[in-house]
């Protein structure tokens, strides 16, 4: 049977489609689309020693006896805060605001120490910034469900609806009580003031978000870095850094409270690399 010439020339037309197809490039570029993200907060200690110099702990509750700055040990029976308000930097200055980013992160509940975060535009990431503790516009809003309910043991209404941005309990011989309780809360007022943001460059490292990927953000955070810090003195009432437990043991309001949120500003987040990127 004779074949067409047609026939041929079409056969051929075909083949040179298919590839010219599975060779085009996809306009939208590699950062089309949206990804996801985990940023794990690693609670621990650190402590320094001529010996040994400087070491982190993981932070273990009821158990372990640490040391602060100033000398004096504790252990810590609660430790709880508020991530929120979730910034991706770019280096272009640009940044990704994680829309309804709130996280209460727990030292008892494992789960809530990994902060997943959905539908970030794909791109490369230099940084990432939080608020630590609930922003005073979405404490004006109400309508508290999820983390920020009031069951959570982080509210309180006593002068107007108010969040504790950081809760640490524990225990230390130096308290004249023996016990430790730093309630970090206050949003009115200057002095008061204890909601602080932080801010993470990633350094030489880059974060890059694409779809069907999952890199992770570790966050070191250093609870002995709650009681050191830039502010050296305040004399009423009695506060200096390092914190002296003998001293300064219960704090729940007041400025001192507000000093204690700068000590944590200042240095206990610390982004210490980035898993699968």
């Amino acid at each position: 049977m004779k074949r067409s010439p047609n026939s041929d020339f079409l056969k051929v037309a075909m083949v040179l489609l298919l590839c010219l197809a599975g060779c085009k490039k996809n306009p939208a570029g590699p950062e089309s689309g949206a990804g996801e993200l985990v940023v794990s907060m690693d609670n621990g200690v650190s402590t320094t020693s001529t010996t040994n110099g400087t070491s982190f702990s993981p932070l273990v509750l009821n158990a372990t006896t640490y040391k602060n700055a100033n000398g004096d040990d504790f252990t810590v029976s609660t430790f709880k805060y508020y991530i929120s308000n979730v910034r991706l930097l770019k280096a272009d200055n640009s940044t990704y605001l994680v829309p309804d980013s709130y996280f209460l992160v727990d030292q008892s509940a494992p789960a809530s120490q990994k902060l997943k975060l959905t539908a970030v535009p794909a791109g490369e990431y230099t940084g990432i910034s939080f608020t630590v503790g609930v922003d005073s516009a979405r404490i004006k809003a109400g309508g508290f469900t999820g983390v920020l309910n009031a069951n959570n043991g982080m509210f309180w209404d006593m002068n107007g609806p108010e969040f504790i941005n950081m809760k640490l309990e524990g225990r230390s011989p130096q308290s004249p009580t023996t016990g430790l309780v730093f309630h970090i809360a206050g949003h009115k007022g200057a002095a008061n003031n204890t909601i602080r943001t932080v801010a993470l460059p990633f350094g030489a490292s880059k974060l890059l978000v694409r779809p069907n990927h999952l890199p992770e953000i570790r966050v070191q955070v250093d609870v002995a870095k709650l009681f050191t810090g830039p502010n050296t003195a305040m004399l009423a009432p009695p506060f200096l850094n390092p914190v002296d437990f003998s001293i300064v043991y219960n704090r729940m309001s007041g400025p001192a409270v507000a000093k204690l949120a700068d000590n944590a500003a200042a240095g206990m987040f610390t982004v210490t690399r980035i898993d699968a990127n």
